[in-house]
């Protein structure tokens, strides 16, 4: 393939000409108002802002904000101010024009979206990586004001994942981890199900190429034999709708290559063992919105008469919409061939709604209506957490997490109205979720008439009245029990509220008693109080003299005017050093300690070990060993911290500390490391004896641990073992799986 910086400087215009008419035709066949000149002008704007500037790949730069366009045009379905931001989205901030100039040319709309889109921008392939929470915060808080902002985003950040291999290995992986973090999610939220969908495979396909591309050639193998058994299943329905003289399509939607990943690391199984592999998806013709209900059930009924239903497994999204406003109805049932499928029964119009996203809608079609209330309360839930944001941008993320990745319930009021919440949701999560105030006062509930604690979960489906008390004040442990962002914010801003008087309280004793046994107000007083009643700040300190837990006396004032006598030079270890020093007088220099060596986060850093040292160490929450995809984090010491590119605390690093990312690859070594395998099986006499002298003799493995327990007839194990590398887990594990009556066996990380 030719590079695009190798074309003529004639070929490339008409590369880019060809772009923009690409984007154009897809415009013209929109039901959008056509507002071709303004888009045109748009696009000559953009191109001579962006004139002899290249992307990393060698492309002229302004094929990227043209296929942003395209994307939010044809993708997500936006019109004219959408596309005219998206062709601008990068002018204000990479040229000489300003906002002003937009406003100028283009109007206040196009010149606020832009701005919206400006605010949001840096960090994302630059060298601010570790302000992302600021950046997504920011990118969050345009929601309220326009959601355009937010879809247009998606487009670019989407085209950035499609474009991704360009990138240098450390910053691939800080994109794609904070794409799967935040992103997705976010996608998932809007109701942008299909840009979701190919964001989790490009950002899984750059972390793991080697089992992406494994899991899709073993789905291309066996296409054959899956289409035979969707046409199997498929006929009889297909005859069946015919024959009621419904109009519809029919198609088998598969499982994308990251969500058969996940199932399989759940539950652990092969990709031959995940026979959930498509869905089949019923979408029908209807003009009248009223009718689209009972069309649904009628060919659920239809499906039901031929094949088994699962009990368990039917979900009405048509009467309670989720947050994102998906509606369809879902069933599953046993096919011909024994496994379960699922069928997904929609309107046309709930088919755009679920593919294009119900954001897209929201306003600027539609107008306002009873479908946006849902969409409406989960942007005003999103824009409290980002009106009172966490100080740690690690808490920040988690926060916003429990917004963004909850599947959801709906319970209802006493009167009947829905509330929708996430799946775990407690008492005390609906009590926040009606009034900051109810919330504070919650003692109980009753639901379905029955009496029950604040931390009873809550299930789709019920009904709960929430009961309250003027004397019942917030308690810091209800935190732990709670699921929803926005509560746990409430709570937290309640805590203070109702602590700061105690503090204040705490503060005015602290000064009087200092002052009255003439001891300054200084920080070595105050670390020496902290250090004597064991509370790690002044706040705190304060509080537990305000509520009288601790009480100031004679017996302080002799350490603490020694400590306020103390020099300047530092506390805790250096101080003790300085004064050890000071104390003994001259002494031979100590050797330099070895210093960790500089990092240069855009370089691969080799790891290697010996039994004399390590230049990493590996984090304890996932144990990776040689062989598995990872990653480096820069800690605060300077050390290499090497994580599993899919480790949940990984994926948090990834997103708000991108700066401090490096990409890794593994020396040679002979060092063992630990790993653990899960093995079950039918239990038998000897079965272990077989299992251990596999392992020790035949395979030459040490083992560190062994439990291994028995129910009936069934046992399970877990093995510890000193490895080199994965392979020889695979082995261990293949080789464990022949012996006679083990079912399963599996690393686990």
């Amino acid at each position: 393939m030719v590079k695009e910086a190798l074309l003529s400087p004639e070929e490339e215009d008409r590369m880019i000409e060809q772009a923009f008419a690409d984007l154009m035709d897809g415009y013209l066949r929109s039901n959008h108002r056509k507002k071709v000149e303004m888009i045109e002008r748009a696009y000559r704007f953009a191109k001579e802002a962006h004139r002899g500037v290249r992307r990393r790949s060698g492309e002229p730069y302004i094929m990227h904000p043209i296929a942003v366009a395209k994307i939010a045009s044809q993708e997500i379905g936006l019109g004219s101010t959408s596309i005219c931001a998206a062709l601008l989205h990068d002018v204000v901030e990479d040229t000489e024009y300003t906002v002003e100039d937009i406003e100028q040319h283009f109007g206040p709309k196009i010149a606020q979206l832009v701005e919206g889109l400006t605010k949001i921008s840096g960090g994302i392939f630059g060298d601010r990586a570790s302000v992302q929470a600021e950046n997504f915060r920011k990118l969050l808080l345009t929601m309220s004001e326009d959601i355009r902002v937010v879809l247009v985003k998606m487009a670019d950040r989407l085209h950035n994942m499609r474009t991704l291999g360009s990138m240098a290995p450390n910053k691939r992986y800080k994109i794609a981890g904070e794409t799967l973090y935040i992103y997705a999610p976010l996608a998932h939220r809007l109701g942008l199900f299909a840009i979701k969908t190919e964001l989790e495979d490009l950002s899984f396909k750059h972390e793991h190429p080697d089992i992406y591309q494994d899991i899709s050639d073993k789905i291309k193998a066996t296409q054959q034999r899956r289409s035979e058994v969707y046409t199997d299943f498929s006929a009889p329905i297909k005859a069946k709708l015919d024959e009621l003289g419904i109009q519809y399509e029919a198609k088998a939607r598969l499982k994308s290559v990251y969500s058969i990943y996940k199932k399989m690391e759940a539950k652990h199984l092969p990709f031959e063992e995940v026979y959930d592999l498509y869905a089949m998806r019923i979408i029908f013709e209807c003009d009248d919105q009223a009718r689209e209900k009972a069309i649904c059930w009628s060919i659920y009924s239809a499906i039901t008469d031929l094949y088994q239903l699962h009990p368990s497994r039917t979900r009405d999204w048509i009467v309670t919409p989720k947050a994102n406003g998906y509606q369809a109805l879902h069933l599953t049932v046993m096919g011909p061939d024994g496994n379960w499928v699922e069928v997904q029964i929609r309107s046309r119009r709930m088919d755009e709604i679920a593919e294009k996203g119900f954001a897209a809608h929201w306003r600027y079609k539609i107008g306002e209506g009873d479908e946006e209330s849902e969409l409406n309360a989960w942007l005003k839930t999103i824009k409290d957490i980002l009106d009172n944001p966490e100080p740690s941008a690690i808490d920040f993320l988690n926060t916003l997490k429990l917004n963004l990745f909850s599947s959801e319930i709906v319970v209802f009021t006493p009167a009947g109205e829905p509330v929708t919440l996430p799946a775990g949701a407690t008492v005390l999560d609906l009590a926040f979720a009606l009034h900051t105030e109810i919330g504070m006062h919650c003692i109980a509930a009753k639901v379905n008439h029955k009496l029950v604690p604040l931390q009873h979960e809550l299930r789709s489906g019920d009904q709960a009245e929430i009961l309250t008390s003027k004397n019942q004040m917030p308690q810091p442990e209800w935190e732990s029990f709670m699921k929803t962002a926005k509560g746990r914010t409430r709570l937290r801003q309640g805590l203070r509220r109702a602590l700061q008087p105690m503090v204040n309280k705490g503060a005015d004793i602290l000064s009087q008693w200092l002052a009255d046994n003439s001891i300054p107000d200084t920080n070595m007083v105050i670390t020496k109080l902290q250090g004597i009643f064991h509370v790690p700040n002044r706040e705190e300190l304060c509080r537990q003299l305000g509520a009288q837990e601790i009480m100031l006396g004679d017996f302080l004032v002799k350490p603490l005017r020694k400590a306020a006598q103390q020099p300047k030079q530092g506390s805790g270890i250096l101080s003790k050093i300085w004064n050890l020093g000071k104390k003994t007088g001259p002494a031979p220099a100590p050797a330099p300690a070895q210093a960790p060596p500089k990092i240069n986060p855009k370089q691969t850093y080799r790891l290697s070990s010996s039994t004399d040292s390590a230049n990493f160490k590996l984090a304890p929450c996932c144990s990776p060993i040689p062989g598995d995809d990872v990653m480096g984090f820069i800690d605060d010491d300077g050390m290499v911290e090497i994580h599993s590119l899919d480790c949940p605390r990984a994926q948090v690093l990834k997103a708000a500390y991108g700066s401090r990312i490096v990409a890794t690859e593994w020396d040679r070594t002979d060092e063992r490391f630990l790993a653990r395998v899960h093995i079950e099986g039918i239990d038998r006499h000897g079965i272990l004896q077989e299992l251990t002298n596999l392992i020790s003799n035949t395979m030459g493995i040490d083992m560190r641990k062994l439990n291994i327990e028995a129910s009936g007839e069934v046992f399970a194990c877990d093995l510890w073992v000193r490895v080199r590398d994965v392979a020889v887990v695979d082995d261990l594990c293949t080789r464990t799986k022949s012996i006679d009556g083990v079912r399963a066996a599996t690393r686990i990380h």
